[in-house]
């Protein structure tokens, strides 16, 4: 077991299933994935106690199955299992890197994961191991944003950081509209009122009932990941 960090701070990673599969955002991307871990461990090693939230949809996509008639409860259900693939593989390749990691999830499968419970996932963090909870909610109807916020309010984390492919929230597409603002630091009142679209409305109910700090940033700008966790000015932040 790794000796246990002395940090006061505490983040949940928020990842989609996407960026692991690269420009084609199916599947997982091998060099991908090992970036990724490089980049969790330079964190963990700054300090940091460090969790982690990936979604599942490189490998299932059930929005178009359910238009043709799949149940949505069966949907969700594996869209949740998907994310336990993502979180077996990130896993792997983060004690292949030579880092502690144990893998929670919702949805228990004894062979392969632990049973997610928010007292032993604290245990693990404070002990200095990553720790990722796969699994969703464990129930349908939730998506991994709403698991992700749930997640860091139990696991007593100080940040929820939200990877995208734009540098933080914006008054409107920045793809779209070349006038776009970037905004650097925004109130839950004032994302709710501007209508801006950071995480669905249960996910931002939740994180505003707690207080739950957000932070949205790009994912592909090299090194924005290590400062945001860290506690740079990293985004938007939310709060």
């Amino acid at each position: 077991m790794t000796s246990s960090l002395k940090s006061s701070r505490r983040i949940l990673i928020k990842l989609s299933g996407e960026a692991l599969g690269g420009e084609t955002q199916f599947g997982i991307e091998p060099a991908i994935l090992s970036e990724m871990a490089r980049s969790i461990i330079e964190i963990r090693n700054q300090g940091v106690q460090v969790a982690l939230v990936i979604g599942g949809g490189n490998i299932f996509r059930g929005a178009a199955l359910q238009k043709a008639g799949m149940d949505r409860t069966v949907g969700d259900h594996m869209g949740m299992l998907a994310t336990v693939i993502n979180g077996l593989a990130m896993r792997d390749e983060l004690i292949r890197q030579g880092t502690h990691c144990v893998l929670m999830s919702a949805q228990g499968i004894a062979s392969i994961t632990e049973q997610y419970a928010a007292q032993k996932g604290r245990e693990i963090l404070e002990q200095g191991s990553v720790l990722i909870v796969a699994g969703g909610t464990g129930s349908p109807f939730f998506t991994t944003d709403t698991a992700a916020v749930l997640r860091a309010v139990e696991l007593h984390c100080d940040e929820v950081l939200k990877g995208t492919k734009v540098d933080g929230v914006y008054s409107a597409d920045p793809f779209k509209d070349p006038d776009a603002v970037l905004y650097k630091t925004l109130t839950y009142k004032e994302v709710l009122t501007k209508e801006l679209q950071v995480m669905d409305l249960t996910a931002f109910a939740l994180a505003r009932d707690h207080e739950m700090k957000i932070r949205v940033f790009s994912m592909t700008r090299e090194g924005a990941l290590l400062n945001a966790a860290t506690g740079g000015d990293e985004g938007t932040l939310i709060s």
